[in-house]
């Protein structure tokens, strides 16, 4: 790949997994690209008595537990709780439990987990019966062919789609305008991303059509999809799960997205079309032409 061969040329900044859905993310220098996306993303989730995912919307608490990725076990641990090992190669019975609208096939992870996370996340005189599940690989669960322009992409218990891509300098002016009405800066683990580009202009993500990601293995391709909608979620503190409204209500005044019916948009999703099984590191250089329409 050629650095005169597109219109921009980035790196890869940061990169990001969230192995349970809606809790804290895990900053990487590397990680494995997959169909359905980076390498344990959004590879467990936590669900209600009634198999309905709960995430940060609900339970804001979420934030705060931590996972840990080591060799053979994930390690989670929150304010006042013991640790909790997961051990990768453990399920137990499988489930069907409901992420958005779709009924996707899982493993219940066991009487522990659910326990602990019961404990954590519920409030004072409200017991929640919550319970940890891991997306069965079997189970295909796509993107929405109509954002995806009718290409299967898989993905597990995100959202809706494999990746996040934002960039530094989108953050960086959105900080601007924060600092500017008297509020604080905040980071980028607010927008969840999972790659955070350096050397473009902000919101470039969002203008872009393939980027070219250059990999030790060959290129990586990663198509963008659908601009991102936020939720109430980047107006939570992921260090004191504490929500207040300045991050939305200042994204409302510049970045309401007419390709989604004027909902504010911040970072671009994207599908995987090239380059399962290589490596993303920290440094690696992305091209990528403007998308004109």
């Amino acid at each position: 790949m050629t650095a005169t061969a597109f219109d921009l040329q980035a790196t890869i900044a940061r990169l990001f997994v969230y192995p349970i859905k809606s809790c804290a993310g895990v900053e990487l220098p590397e990680a494995l690209l997959t169909e359905t996306g980076l390498e344990f993303d959004r590879a467990w989730m936590v669900v209600a008595a009634d198999g309905v995912f709960v995430s940060q919307r609900e339970l804001p608490r979420m934030a705060l537990i931590r996972p840990q990725l080591k060799q053979m076990e994930m390690v989670l641990r929150a304010p006042g709780m013991l640790a909790l090992h997961i051990a990768f190669d453990r399920v137990e019975k499988p489930v069907l439990v409901k992420v958005w609208r779709d009924e996707v096939a899982a493993y219940d992870m066991g009487d522990i987990a659910a326990q602990w996370f019961s404990d954590f996340l519920s409030e004072p005189g409200k017991p929640q019966t919550l319970r940890l599940v891991r997306f069965d690989p079997e189970h295909k669960r796509l993107s929405n062919m109509t954002w995806t322009k009718g290409v299967e992409a898989p993905n597990q218990f995100s959202d809706g789609f494999p990746l996040l891509v934002t960039s530094e300098n989108s953050l960086v002016e959105l900080n601007d305008k924060l600092v500017a009405a008297g509020h604080a800066a905040v980071g980028i683990e607010r927008f969840r991303p999972n790659i955070v580009l350096a050397g473009i202009e902000a919101q470039d993500e969002d203008r872009v059509e393939t980027m070219h990601i250059d990999t030790a293995e060959g290129e990586a391709q990663l198509e963008p999809s659908k601009p991102c909608p936020r939720c109430p979620i980047p107006d939570i503190d992921p260090a004191t799960a504490i929500s207040t409204p300045e991050v939305n209500d200042t994204l409302r005044t510049y970045r309401a997205n007419a390709r989604v019916d004027g909902a504010i948009t911040f970072g671009m999703n994207c599908i995987v079309v090239q380059g399962v099984e290589h490596m993303l590191k920290v440094g690696q250089t992305v091209g990528a032409n403007y998308r004109f329409e």
